[in-house]
Protein backbone atom coordinates (compact mmCIF):
# COMPACT_ATOMS: atom_id res chain seq x y z
CA UNK A 1 0.00 0.00 0.00
CA UNK A 2 1.30 3.23 -0.55
CA UNK A 3 0.80 6.61 0.77
CA UNK A 4 -1.46 7.85 -1.61
CA UNK A 5 -3.37 4.57 -1.16
CA UNK A 6 -3.99 5.87 2.66
CA UNK A 7 -4.76 9.44 1.38
CA UNK A 8 -8.53 9.32 1.30
CA UNK A 9 -10.29 12.33 -0.94
CA UNK A 10 -12.73 13.31 1.18
CA UNK A 11 -10.69 12.23 4.90
CA UNK A 12 -11.36 15.30 7.40
CA UNK A 13 -7.71 15.49 8.00
CA UNK A 14 -7.41 16.41 3.54
CA UNK A 15 -10.43 18.52 4.41
CA UNK A 16 -8.65 19.88 7.37
CA UNK A 17 -5.61 20.65 5.51
CA UNK A 18 -7.34 22.05 2.88
CA UNK A 19 -8.65 25.09 4.81
CA UNK A 20 -5.40 25.43 6.64
CA UNK A 21 -7.50 24.06 9.78
CA UNK A 22 -9.87 26.66 9.43
CA UNK A 23 -13.93 26.66 9.03
CA UNK A 24 -16.97 28.63 8.55
CA UNK A 25 -16.44 31.77 6.34
CA UNK A 26 -19.38 34.09 7.92
CA UNK A 27 -17.71 36.80 7.30
CA UNK A 28 -17.14 36.77 3.55
CA UNK A 29 -20.88 36.76 3.30
CA UNK A 30 -21.07 33.58 0.86
CA UNK A 31 -24.69 31.48 0.66
CA UNK A 32 -25.44 28.54 -2.05
CA UNK A 33 -26.75 30.61 -4.42
CA UNK A 34 -23.85 33.77 -4.50
CA UNK A 35 -22.47 33.50 -7.82
CA UNK A 36 -18.81 33.97 -8.04
CA UNK A 37 -16.86 34.64 -11.01
CA UNK A 38 -12.93 34.74 -11.76
CA UNK A 39 -11.09 37.75 -12.05
CA UNK A 40 -7.72 36.70 -12.57
CA UNK A 41 -6.19 33.25 -14.49
CA UNK A 42 -4.52 30.69 -12.09
CA UNK A 43 -0.88 31.07 -11.66
CA UNK A 44 1.89 28.84 -10.63
CA UNK A 45 2.35 28.24 -7.36
CA UNK A 46 -1.69 28.28 -5.92
CA UNK A 47 -3.06 25.55 -4.20
CA UNK A 48 -4.67 22.97 -6.29
CA UNK A 49 -8.16 23.48 -5.19
CA UNK A 50 -7.66 27.86 -5.73
CA UNK A 51 -6.37 27.10 -9.84
CA UNK A 52 -9.32 25.20 -10.26
CA UNK A 53 -12.11 27.04 -8.24
CA UNK A 54 -10.62 29.72 -10.62
CA UNK A 55 -10.63 27.67 -14.10
CA UNK A 56 -14.24 26.47 -13.50
CA UNK A 57 -14.95 30.34 -12.75
CA UNK A 58 -14.42 31.52 -15.71
CA UNK A 59 -18.01 32.15 -16.12
CA UNK A 60 -20.54 32.68 -13.07
CA UNK A 61 -21.36 29.85 -10.91
CA UNK A 62 -22.81 29.30 -7.77
CA UNK A 63 -21.00 28.40 -4.89
CA UNK A 64 -23.18 25.07 -4.83
CA UNK A 65 -22.19 24.20 -8.65
CA UNK A 66 -18.00 24.99 -7.53
CA UNK A 67 -18.54 22.77 -5.04
CA UNK A 68 -20.25 20.04 -6.98
CA UNK A 69 -17.52 20.54 -9.87
CA UNK A 70 -14.63 20.10 -6.82
CA UNK A 71 -16.49 17.57 -5.44
CA UNK A 72 -15.51 18.94 -2.17
CA UNK A 73 -18.19 20.18 0.74
CA UNK A 74 -19.45 23.84 0.63
CA UNK A 75 -18.09 24.87 4.01
CA UNK A 76 -14.69 24.22 2.52
CA UNK A 77 -15.43 25.88 -0.66
CA UNK A 78 -16.71 28.69 1.06
CA UNK A 79 -13.45 29.08 2.99
CA UNK A 80 -11.19 28.64 -0.04
CA UNK A 81 -13.30 31.23 -2.09
CA UNK A 82 -12.70 33.59 1.29
CA UNK A 83 -9.26 33.08 0.60
CA UNK A 84 -9.55 34.37 -3.30
CA UNK A 85 -11.61 37.21 -2.41
CA UNK A 86 -9.13 38.29 -0.24
CA UNK A 87 -6.91 38.02 -3.00
CA UNK A 88 -9.38 39.73 -5.61
CA UNK A 89 -8.68 36.92 -7.30
CA UNK A 90 -12.18 36.39 -7.75
CA UNK A 91 -15.72 38.41 -7.45
CA UNK A 92 -18.67 37.36 -5.66
CA UNK A 93 -21.98 38.61 -7.04
CA UNK A 94 -25.34 38.83 -5.68
CA UNK A 95 -27.85 36.90 -7.86
CA UNK A 96 -30.62 39.28 -9.30
CA UNK A 97 -33.92 38.38 -8.05
CA UNK A 98 -36.50 37.79 -11.03
CA UNK A 99 -39.75 39.47 -10.21
CA UNK A 100 -43.03 38.07 -11.59
CA UNK A 101 -44.74 39.84 -14.13
CA UNK A 102 -47.14 41.97 -13.19
CA UNK A 103 -49.74 41.39 -16.04
CA UNK A 104 -49.42 38.43 -15.16
CA UNK A 105 -49.93 38.83 -11.63
CA UNK A 106 -53.22 40.79 -12.43
CA UNK A 107 -54.93 38.43 -14.93
CA UNK A 108 -54.30 35.27 -12.26
CA UNK A 109 -56.12 37.78 -10.18
CA UNK A 110 -58.49 38.62 -12.42
CA UNK A 111 -59.06 35.40 -13.36
CA UNK A 112 -59.90 34.17 -9.68
CA UNK A 113 -62.17 37.32 -9.13
CA UNK A 114 -64.17 35.96 -11.94
CA UNK A 115 -64.75 32.55 -10.59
Amino acid sequence: MTADDEWDEGSPERLYVLTGGRSGSEEAGLDLVTLIVARTAPQIGMQPEHESILRVCQSPLSVVEISAHLNLPVSIVTVLLADLLAEDRVEARTPTPSLPDIDLIKAVIHGLQNL
